[in-house]
């Protein structure tokens, strides 16, 4: 294959596109979340993937789960808690089966901060996917995440 091969063009250019909607949508949705909660796109995602727990079989997420769901490293992803947890957003505690386990779970003032956030969230990105599929390059990647709106 040659670098003007169109295939890899196209997969390029579709790479390229996807690439400049998610940073719109994340852009979009940072500004939104800063101004009316004080939260970044990435603490709101921590907020989220760790409200979702449970006291069930496999119901806590060890860090690196965590990390993977919110894609940082595990190492950003124990900073990020580290700031939250230094707000009052996060607790940490003990797994009381495994003592070398911690656990992370939203606080209460977590969950009320992340209640009042989730609308501006998802006003946020409904607003970036309207926008981004005015643009004839992002229409059909628009269109294909709106087809994964399993509430729509």
């Amino acid at each position: 294959m040659t670098a003007t091969d169109t295939a890899l063009t196209g997969l390029a250019q579709g790479w390229c596109a996807l690439s400049l909607l998610h940073s719109r949508i994340e852009g979009h949705i940072e500004r939104a979340l800063q101004a009316g909660h004080d939260l970044s796109v990435r603490e709101y995602s921590l907020l989220d993937v760790l409200s979702r727990q449970h006291d069930g079989d496999g119901g806590h997420l060890q860090m690196k789960q965590v990390a993977d769901a919110v894609v940082l490293s595990q190492s950003a992803t124990t900073r990020l808690v580290t700031r939250l947890e230094d707000r009052g957003l996060l607790t940490r505690y003990l797994c009381p089966t495994d003592r070398r386990g911690i656990y992370t779970n939203v606080s209460e003032a977590g969950l009320r901060l992340l209640a009042q956030a989730r609308p501006t969230n998802d006003k946020a990105l409904r607003e970036a996917l309207g926008e981004a599929a005015k643009n004839p390059e992002l229409a059909q990647l628009v269109r294909t995440v709106e087809s994964l709106d399993a509430t729509g």
